[in-house]
């Protein structure tokens, strides 16, 4: 008897991993258009309206409802010519919130920004798996193996296939996730994750990804690699869809490099770049914490990898991340760098980005400028001893790359001068 795992079988244990997590589970044939718990009118809608409408009044107990139905329909009408453009028009609805703008009492107009999703309470957020969720555009009818939706929205699509079919690989599920991509531009308007899995491999990615860059996930929890006896299907879906963890990926770990003129490229860190960067995160917040502070706590519900032996609270020392080459070190950095500007603790710090040659300052502010979502602004390049000391003459904010050359003195025997006491300098 086989003891291969037929397509069907692979898609019960997903579901049935991802019920352990906590989403709930149900079938596109029995939420489809005209049957008894249909959740869609048409085959046509992607979004899973009745629960987004729900999501966002929950999400923005403060707003008027004619605020939240015009963020509804901004995010049911993403702008932009291309499907690269409308995703990353997406991407920043969900990380930012949406602007609207809605008349008070005494006829002023005020602005606002309407939450989309909760990524501090998970459990503030509506989690929804569906198999078998037929989708119709165009004349295409598709029908993806398992769709992840958070808030209504289908953020995560896996497609699965039969180990034991010679024909059926895990590329075999990458082509099939090209054709819906082609086919069906609109549910890719919101996707945020691809999954492709034969029941014995598995890898993630996003939809602008190559072949070469659908990647496994290796640890569960971030501290240890997963044993080899786990199935690559299990290990991804409780390492990268555990509530907390898929939340401070969307947030943090998605950029879309623009290298201006051409298609946008999304993409999402890998397992290494995950754990390593929230390990260095809260090292961070430890070395410039003051001594005399009380510990840190984490805040409710918020994922930490866990922290590293070593430093004293204040210290100002963060530590090392070891990258081996090709391990993708400058978006490493990039995603770290995204994250400590919009850590609260930090108070808008200033980041110091430091090498010992030209060519590779030149490297990673490439990398830098093409990810300014990340950074919430560009970085700048310090062309001289002088101009460096002018760009970290501030007292708060920017992304600065120098060599070390450029802290030299001017002459031998200066000194050189204190160029900032403040705290929140990050080199």
């Amino acid at each position: 008897m086989s003891t291969q795992l037929t397509e069907s079988e692979i898609e019960i244990a997903a579901l049935s991993w991802l019920e352990g997590l906590g989403y709930t589970i149900k079938s596109g044939l029995d939420i489809a258009p005209g049957e008894p718990e249909a959740e869609r009118q048409e085959y046509s809608q992607v979004l899973l309206e009745e629960r987004l409408l729900l999501s966002l009044s929950q999400l923005n107990p403060d707003l008027p409802s004619e605020a939240v139905e015009d963020a509804f329909r901004k995010l049911t009408r993403p702008e932009g010519p291309t499907l690269d453009v409308r995703n990353r028009a997406v991407h920043h609805m969900f990380v930012n919130g949406i602007t609207v703008e809605y008349r008070r009492s005494d006829g002023s107009i005020a602005g606002a920004q309407v939450r989309v999703i909760d990524f501090n309470d998970p459990d503030s957020n509506d989690w929804l798996a569906v198999n078998q969720f037929t989708v119709v555009e165009d004349n295409h009818n598709r029908r993806p193996d398992v769709v992840l939706f958070i808030n209504g929205i289908p953020l995560i699509l896996m497609e699965l296939k039969n180990a034991a079919d010679e024909d059926a690989t895990v590329w075999t599920a990458y082509q099939q996730l090209q054709t819906y991509k082609a086919e069906l531009p609109t549910l890719f308007a919101y996707n945020a994750l691809l999954v492709i899995s034969d029941g014995l491999n598995a890898r993630v990615g996003t939809f602008t990804a190559g072949k070469e860059w659908f990647k496994p996930w290796r640890t569960i929890d971030g501290k240890d690699l997963a044993a080899s006896t786990l199935p690559q299907l299990e290990v991804m879906i409780k390492g990268v869809f555990d509530k907390q963890r898929l939340l401070d990926m969307i947030n943090h770990f998605i950029v879309f490099e623009d290298a201006g003129g051409g298609p946008l490229i999304k993409k999402a860190a890998g397992y290494h770049q995950f754990h390593a960067v929230n390990v260095a995160i809260m090292e961070t917040l430890r070395a410039v914490r003051p001594r005399d502070a009380t510990p840190l706590v984490a805040e409710p519900g918020r994922y930490e990898t866990g922290k590293s032996s070593g430093g004293d609270p204040g210290d100002s020392r963060i530590g090392v991340v070891w990258h081996t080459q090709g391990s993708g070190k400058s978006l490493t950095m990039a995603f770290y760098a995204g994250r400590i500007i919009r850590e609260p603790a930090m108070g808008n710090p200033t980041i110091v980005v430091l090498t010992d040659r030209n060519d590779l300052d030149d490297q990673l502010f490439g990398t830098f400028s093409r990810c300014q979502d990340l950074l919430r602004q560009p970085p700048v390049q310090a062309e001289s001893r002088a101009d460096l000391r002018e760009k970290l003459d501030v007292k708060a904010g920017s992304v600065v790359f120098t060599t070390i050359q450029k802290f030299m003195p001017e002459e031998k025997g200066d000194r050189h001068p204190l160029l900032s006491d403040r705290r929140n300098i990050v080199v």
